[in-house]
């Protein structure tokens, strides 16, 4: 049982310290005594956020008017052993006094509270160029020679004077397909078949006017 007392409260003490570190590490207290009719220390800086609390050591009362500041304010007079307590939110140098004895003044410079950047995203890699693949080359024109990726350059140069090759049997093509045009008719052989379709359609008519 005593062990497991010792237990609960480590770990009991373990989430109070927890809980408050986030508070200690955002904000800061500062204080400023009020004694032998001064402010201690009479130049005080901190950052927005932090509170400063001003201890009355004096047997005269003593209290806190800015007489120049972003943001006004003014404490009660305090007696001897009292305390009061003020948050600065915004920045800039705050100038105060005390209202019962102007000679006291003092000044506390607010600076602008620390900002943490966001962690900047990982670069994003680079997309990585298309390897061409043999297999999808454009095909070749008829007639040319693909040179073999394994011979060596200067085997390939004769393999690839086939390809002047096609300018050459263009005529031969030219002078196969000559042919192949429809033969012309004979202007002799037109004449006759002219004359021979006369002289039978005059036959008809002798023919149709000697018959009764």
């Amino acid at each position: 049982m005593r062990r497991t007392a010792i237990v609960l409260a480590g770990l009991l003490l373990a989430c109070g310290v927890l809980a408050w570190a986030p508070r200690s590490a955002g904000a800061a207290a500062q204080q400023v005594m009020m004694e032998n009719y001064a402010y201690g220390p009479a130049a005080l800086t901190v950052r927005a956020g932090d509170t400063v609390t001003w201890m009355q050591h004096d047997e005269a009362p003593h209290d806190v008017v800015t007489t120049s500041a972003p943001v006004a304010f003014r404490s009660p007079k305090l007696s001897q052993g009292q305390s009061w307590s003020y948050t600065f939110t915004q920045p800039g140098t705050y100038s105060y006094y005390c209202s019962v004895h102007p000679d006291m003044r003092a000044t506390v410079t607010v600076l602008a509270a620390p900002t943490t950047a966001a962690p900047a995203p990982p670069p994003r890699p680079a997309p990585a160029a298309p390897v061409p693949s043999k297999k999808t080359a454009a095909p070749s024109a008829p007639g040319s020679v693909q040179p073999s990726s394994s011979a060596p350059s200067a085997s390939s140069a004769p393999a690839t004077e086939p390809a002047a090759a096609p300018p050459s049997s263009a005529p031969s093509v030219v002078q196969q397909a000559a042919p192949a045009t429809a033969p012309s008719l004979d202007p002799m052989l037109l004449v006759a078949g002219v004359v021979t379709a006369v002289a039978v359609l005059c036959l008809l008519l002798l023919g149709s006017r000697q018959s009764p």
